[in-house]
């Protein structure tokens, strides 16, 4: 399993006629909003129709159906996909296929979580659980906060294509990322996975002042940084649609991947290598350490001094 997984939810999941009472639907339904809120995304499915069924009054929806909603959507966690069904569905089992129909399009890197009635109709599919056994599914059980990857560019787009590709903003932070070294020279393939869609995310790039260390400690021109990264970066880059606000700090060691969804530690940054026997380990940041991290690197912090700051557009 990714760090990040998406999924698709069946309406009944939110309707408390579902569940012998509507506090056994609370419970049920504060065990998946933990996950979804902090490790998860969940498909908006039929281009916004999935989402617009719980503006109405039209079924005994939970009191917390509207307020999951609404958090999911304010934190970028409620991810359009496009109708794949020739009509829209009247009832939970359409739904259902509604999701299976998305996965065939885009793979779920997640499950499908239903309602005992629509389990019984999809009863030996592994892409579909109940939200009362969820425990029995390896997609949920297997969520990982770590994992251990060789250190190549297929490698890495393939454990953050949903993060690129879903994120709204995304910062990249290594003390010594250099698109002009032979470790970055698939980096700009890397950014440009962000690309290609309307709106474009927000893209940062963190970096301090200087190469080499100790006594060969070297201060780098400004320039001639900045020159460096847009001889490198600026076509590619604008080839996918983005621009990418550069900051360059006194000094900063750890490495991470911070977006608007989650935060990754990356002990290696982003540079790669064709050596197969170099792994590395990446670990998602819980929510409150992410933020602490975005905030070290927000200008007015005063943790570190910043020496220059250029767009590459």
């Amino acid at each position: 399993m990714p760090l990040l997984a998406d999924y698709a939810i069946t309406p009944d999941v939110f309707d408390t006629t579902s569940y012998s009472s509507e506090e056994v639907c609370g419970l049920h339904l504060s065990r998946i909003r933990r996950v979804m809120m902090e490790q998860g995304l969940v498909r908006d499915l039929r281009a916004g129709e999935w989402r617009a069924l719980f503006t109405g009054d039209g079924r005994p929806w939970h009191r917390r159906a509207k307020e999951i909603m609404k958090k999911l959507a304010t934190q970028g966690r409620l991810i359009e996909y496009a109708a794949n069904l020739p009509d829209s569905p009247n009832n939970d089992r359409e739904w259902c296929a509604e999701a299976l129909a998305s996965h065939q399009q885009e793979s779920i890197a997640g499950g499908v979580i239903v309602t005992p009635p629509v389990k019984d109709a999809y009863p030996k599919d592994p892409l579909i659980e109940r939200i009362d056994r969820l425990p029995r599914a390896p997609w949920w059980t297997q969520r990982r906060s770590s994992v251990r990857l060789d250190r190549k560019l297929a490698t890495y787009q393939q454990h953050l294509h949903t993060i690129l590709q879903c994120s709204n903003s995304l910062q990249f932070i290594d003390p010594h990322l250099d698109p002009t070294r032979p470790g970055y020279r698939e980096f700009a393939n890397l950014l440009a996975s962000a690309g290609g869609r309307r709106p474009a995310p927000h893209i940062e790039i963190h970096r301090v002042c200087y190469e080499g260390s100790g006594g060969n400690r070297q201060i780098l021109n400004r320039q001639g940084l900045e020159r460096d990264f847009r001889n490198v970066l600026a076509e590619p880059l604008q080839a996918a649609g983005l621009s990418v606000e550069v900051f360059v700090w006194d000094e900063f060691h750890d490495r991470y991947l911070l977006s608007n969804l989650l935060g990754i530690s990356l002990p290696n940054g982003f540079d790669t290598t064709r050596r197969p026997e170099d792994i590395t380990t990446w670990t998602r940041l819980e929510r409150d350490v992410s933020d602490d991290v975005r905030r070290e690197f927000e200008e007015a912090s005063g943790r570190h001094r910043l020496h220059a700051k250029f767009t590459l557009a």
